[in-house]
């Protein structure tokens, strides 16, 4: 059984992360995650490009560390970067001192304040002792773009159905991944449904420290 939103029970264990921000109209707000990949990232800039949105991308540190000209033209282009681990570690099957120093790994390449779990799957002392330096993402809506059992129509109509105002959506910038398939279409729809796309909000003190001024 395929979950499109997390649990409600997470929100309570992990009271502050960021599931769905709080938005006065209707707002939407796209991630990418696993990148950066020599395909499918420059694509997806691209598309991002011609409709000037502004995304997020948590990206593990060894595909960061093997393309740092594509991490560059993330970030050049006005995107954030966010840190999914060195390797891709599930929380829950990682002991806490290895999964922080597959953190901490990540952040030379990818960022110091903003991460999102691997998986969505992390132990409450690992979000502890996370939470006290990095934002900490999780998602409103995961339309599975990674499952080669869904054809990108169905992704594209789970995303159509089932985006609210304030959803952080989380799809995937690699070379499984239906994103570069959909994306253009979505945005088209969610413009003409009256939708705009926006940075994933983070304080004022956290955009001095990840660069975020380049979005503004």
């Amino acid at each position: 059984m395929r979950l499109f939103r997390p649990f409600f029970l997470m929100r309570v264990l992990y009271p502050d992360a960021v599931f769905r921000p709080a938005v006065s109209g209707k707002e939407l707000f796209l991630t990418f995650d696993d990148g950066p990949d020599p395909v499918s990232t420059p694509a997806i800039l691209s598309i991002l490009g011609r409709y000037n949105v502004k995304a997020a991308f948590f990206c593990t540190g060894k595909e960061a560390q093997k393309y740092p000209g594509l991490m560059s033209a993330i970030r050049s282009e006005g995107h954030l970067t966010g840190n999914h681990g060195y390797r891709h570690l599930d929380g829950w099957k990682t002991n806490t001192e290895a999964y922080l120093r597959n953190i901490r790994k990540a952040s030379e390449f990818t960022s110091s304040s903003l991460m999102r779990p691997p998986y969505g799957r992390i132990r409450l002392r690992q979000y502890r002792e996370l939470s006290a330096g990095y934002t900490v993402v999780f998602w409103d809506l995961m339309p599975f773009d990674f499952d080669k059992r869904l054809r990108p129509t169905k992704v594209l109509e789970i995303m159509k159905r089932k985006a609210r105002p304030g959803s952080v959506i989380v799809l995937h910038d690699t070379y499984v991944s239906s994103a570069v398939v959909v994306l253009e279409e979505f945005i088209k729809f969610s413009h003409d449904s009256g939708f705009s796309f926006s940075p994933l909000p983070v304080s004022g003190k956290e955009q001095s420290r990840i660069g975020y001024q380049a979005l503004k």
